[in-house]
């Protein structure tokens, strides 16, 4: 029905081989794989690579396909979520060169779906960053054509800490704002990698997106979230989320699992759901990390036959 995997940022220190064998020890159906450049990361999960796109050969290619038979987990989607709309317009360069070789190496490795960030230059509003934006995917949704390939946005404010205050670095976060993106870049190849975590900080409806964008959502995420209500009446919804919000497991937050399944299964989604760990309560050791992810398939099995 609908498979179930993981996001492979949780576990950088191990080879995709690795990761794979894991994935299947556990019974996870699916991986989506980071392919970030080779480098340090500058934030938490970002920096992962366990494939690199840049040294993609047929013989990498071919091991690849090799351990996907092995193990019997295939890739959901290759990701890569970095900010191609920054301010830093080098950066922003650098990511979308970055992002046109993902596309190419899922076309290559016939993976139907890459995930990723829209951007967003944070000191500016949607509208002032509205034409970049069309300038800048334009020629990504075209490429994701001419690919047969399916971009998937995660729904991600990037609206965290100081540094991102006060627009956040990612522009695709509402109802409103996806419209509009779906009417100026048409394409039905250009979908979200639905989380609903998301709405959850925001006050937001997490299950009506899925009636109201099912054609539209290619991949998802499952990643728990709780709100403190006792500090969020102290701080208001204006101060940095992380002053209320906390990432969690899979039941260890505020969503109904059970809800959000069958949404999506009555919706007819039948996509890859893909287990995001950041839950800070999980990640002493790869040990504890390997645990959250074998609590988490536990958990979500009960809702998927």
């Amino acid at each position: 029905m609908i498979p179930l995997g993981f996001a492979t940022a949780i576990v950088p220190e191990l080879l995709l081989s690795e990761v794979l064998r894991l994935a299947a020890d556990i019974g996870y159906d699916c991986v989506e794989v980071m392919c970030w450049p080779v480098s340090k990361a500058e934030r938490r999960y970002a920096g992962v690579t366990h494939i690199d796109v840049n040294h993609l050969d047929a013989d990498k290619r071919r091991e690849i396909n090799e351990l996907t038979s092995e193990t019997g987990v295939r890739l959901s989607a290759l990701g890569y979520y970095p900010n191609c709309l920054s301010a830093d317009r080098d950066e922003a360069q650098r990511s979308v060169e970055h992002l046109k070789k993902v596309m190419q190496a899922a076309a290559e490795l016939e993976v139907n779906c890459v995930n990723s960030f829209i951007g967003r230059d944070f000191s500016l509003s949607v509208d002032d960053n509205w034409p970049r934006l069309l300038d800048t995917w334009g020629p990504l949704v075209e490429l994701a054509d001419q690919l047969n390939l399916r971009i998937g946005i995660e729904n991600c404010p990037m609206l965290f800490s100081a540094d991102e205050w006060p627009g956040g670095k990612n522009i695709a976060t509402t109802p409103a704002i996806w419209r509009r993106l779906f009417h100026d870049l048409p394409s039905p190849n250009l979908g979200l990698n639905y989380d609903p975590s998301h709405m959850v900080w925001q006050q937001m409806d997490y299950l009506k997106p899925i009636r109201d964008f099912i054609d539209r959502i290619s991949h998802a995420h499952a990643k728990d979230v709780r709100l403190d209500r006792f500090r969020l009446d102290e701080v208001g919804i204006l101060a940095h989320p992380l002053e209320y919000h906390t990432p969690k497991l899979p039941g260890l937050g505020d969503i109904n699992w059970g809800q959000f399944f069958s949404t999506l299964l009555d919706a007819g989604y039948r996509g890859a759901v893909c287990v995001e760990v950041e839950d800070r309560a999980y990640e002493g050791s790869l040990a504890t990390r390997e645990a959250s992810l074998r609590q988490s398939y536990r958990y979500l099995k009960n809702f998927i036959p």
